[in-house]
């Protein structure tokens, strides 16, 4: 997802924040957290949603989220009582008021895809989350995968899979991440005990010629 909203620009798959081309340095969990609020906008999603989001597994307090919610509200310029982007929902979480002016076209799925229990999931460019939570790009709704286990990010034509710090880990190859690891065609890796496999096809096929071997 690559979204405007005034002076700013947010790119997942760059995973960058820019204000007038100048990229901002905020944590992760800020970073993550601007997502899900772009993402949802503009629905309101609850503190408890917001934390099994960013904390999936793990209790935090409220004044975690309170703490990222004031960081991404210095690095935007942003008024607690005169909101342009981040409006609090009182007595029950934070919602994205800001208008976006433009975004990317949708992205196309079907050139990176994972095959599992044989369905077909077609991945789009940006972040695709895998595991139980509703709405992952890859659901596996089974014991031993965390809600948000893994991700496989798509971006520059290349798919990156990374661990989100799932209980009981995800391996590529045989290969226990401990690292983002590029993905090729063919390649399994495990949500826990459960196989997976990437596939991805070219953009683009050259036209055969008739009679061309």
């Amino acid at each position: 997802m690559r979204a405007a909203f005034g002076e700013f620009v947010l790119d997942t798959a760059a995973r960058q924040l820019l204000r007038a081309g100048q990229e901002l340095h905020v944590e992760p969990k800020a970073f993550e957290l601007l997502c899900l609020l772009l993402e949802r906008r503009p629905e309101a999603v609850s503190k408890p949603e917001i934390r099994d989001r960013l904390w999936p597994e793990t209790f935090v307090s409220d004044a975690s989220l309170t703490g990222l919610v004031t960081q991404l509200r210095q690095a935007l310029g942003d008024s607690r009582t005169q909101p342009r982007f981040l409006r609090t929902v009182h007595g029950f979480g934070y919602a994205f008021c800001g208008e976006v002016s433009s975004e990317d076209a949708p992205p196309r799925p079907g050139r990176h895809r994972v095959l599992w229990e044989g369905r077909v999931y077609g991945l789009t460019e940006g972040e695709n989350i895998l595991g139980r939570e509703d709405g992952a790009a890859v659901q596996v709704d089974l014991p031993g995968v965390s809600r948000r286990h893994a991700r496989i990010v798509v971006a520059g034509g290349l798919a990156t899979l990374e661990d989100l710090g799932s209980k009981n880990g995800t391996s590529l190859n045989e290969t226990v991440l401990s690292a983002p690891a590029t993905l090729a065609d063919g390649d399994g890796f495990r949500l826990g005990r459960y196989l997976l496999v990437y596939r991805s096809s070219p953009t683009s096929a050259a036209t055969r010629t008739d009679g061309a071997p």
